[in-house]
């Protein structure tokens, strides 16, 4: 088998998240339609309410909104999505549902809160999409209090590198994620964590990650 080759992060940052939010905007109505073709997804985003730790959770690049109705009515709720379009149909889906979240427009790189804020920071299928990680894991790990849980599902190739999970993790770099190594990242922010996979023949990771 060929080695595993990981992808190179873009020199303009600026212009990929550009490419991305435009992309979400346009075909926000279509992602929402193929997700609720896919509940696969929805059951893989899922595998992080057993391990949301309160009061305080932050779920970042929140997409549709899917996950917030299953659990943001349980914890003093915040949310940040970078595309203005998953944030104005968020904020009118939680309203309509009478879930109180706290929902606003932000860049995972620069996120409004302080230091040591949050209990709980969630983050699925999205990390695939921040064309600097080392810089949003930093920023991730400031506003999580010591002791806190980071909680992310998203790609990386499978352990045993099987065919079909080595095809799938290569699949989604041809559709233009990122997909990184991610253990050495918690290891230079000084996280202890937990990797499991949860489906896609291992192409689908739930990591589960600790502030010290």
């Amino acid at each position: 088998m060929k080695p595993i080759k990981y992808t190179i992060e873009p020199a303009d940052t600026k212009k990929f998240t550009a490419q991305f939010d435009r992309f979400y905007s346009l075909f926000s109505g279509v992602y929402t339609i193929l997700l609720k073709l896919f509940p696969i997804w929805n059951k893989w985003i899922r595998t992080v309410l057993p391990h949301i730790q309160g009061p305080r959770v932050l779920e970042i690049s929140f997409g549709t909104g899917y996950l917030l109705t299953q659990y943001a009515n349980q914890y003093d709720t915040y949310a940040i999505d970078y595309n203005a379009t998953f944030v104005f149909n968020a904020k009118k889906n939680m309203e309509n549902k009478g879930i109180p979240v706290n929902i606003q427009q932000a860049n995972v790189e620069n996120m409004p809160y302080a230091e040591n804020t949050f209990d709980s920071i969630i983050n699925t299928m999205a990390f695939t999409g921040y064309p600097n990680a080392e810089k949003a894991l930093s920023e991730m790990k400031r506003i999580l209090k010591p002791g806190g849980k980071l909680i992310i599902v998203d790609i990386d190739y499978p352990e045993n590198k099987n065919r079909i999970g080595v095809f799938l993790t290569k699949f989604w770099i041809l559709m233009g994620d990122l997909v990184r190594n991610m253990q050495p990242l918690f290891d230079k922010m000084d996280f202890e964590v937990i990797d499991k996979e949860i489906g896609g023949w291992g192409s689908v990771h739930l990591y589960l990650v600790q502030k010290k």
